[in-house]
């Protein structure tokens, strides 16, 4: 299931008026402001959808990426997303919060993957860039959330060195990590 726009939908060899005619007769169903998907397509988190959609560079980060990598039992309240700083946050209408992160380091640990129940992908930042993110943002994602991640990640076998050589790319994550890991280990 791949989502359409009324300005994709004349590349895919639809007239306006066709697509909303195909809208109209019931084909397509509208999951946010000028998005569509088929209305008999696979269920698919239309967050994700939306984000992708809107922004090519959408990246999953903070507690939406903590939760994805199984490393936190936090439900997030919105689908926490980032963008290269400088660059507009897309007006939408789906729960998803927008972070503007730095642009030298904002492809570092990022992934692509396929959004379940959908062709398209989006950005999900790994689990050790995640953690970073999470320490060096921990008056938003708050310091036990980024603690547990931690622990849990050093449970599963997870390398200080890898975490600490992704803390030291990224501005005001290093200290924090080394703390951390320091208490912890």
């Amino acid at each position: 299931m791949d989502s359409l726009t009324p300005t994709q939908a004349a590349s895919k060899g639809f007239s306006r008026s066709a697509f909303y005619r195909a809208i109209a007769d019931g084909e397509y169903e509208r999951i946010a402001r000028g998005i569509y998907v088929e209305t008999d397509g696979p269920a698919a988190d239309w967050n994700m959808v939306e984000a992708a959609t809107r922004r090519v560079d959408a990246t999953i980060c903070l507690i939406s990426a903590l939760s994805l990598h199984d490393l936190t039992d936090e439900i997030p309240a919105a689908l926490d997303v980032a963008i290269p700083r400088g660059t507009r946050i897309p007006a939408g209408q789906g729960n998803i919060t927008w972070h503007s992160f730095d642009r030298p380091s904002f492809t570092l640990g990022r992934q692509p993957i396929t959004i379940p129940g959908a062709s398209q992908q989006i950005g999900l930042y790994s689990a050790e860039r995640s953690i970073v993110d999470a320490f060096r943002l921990r008056d938003k994602v708050g310091y036990e959330t980024a603690r547990d991640a931690l622990k849990e990640w050093l449970r599963r076998g997870g390398k200080p060195a890898e975490l600490i050589e992704m803390a030291a790319q990224i501005p005001r994550a290093k200290a924090p990590i080394l703390h951390a890991l320091e208490v912890l280990t």
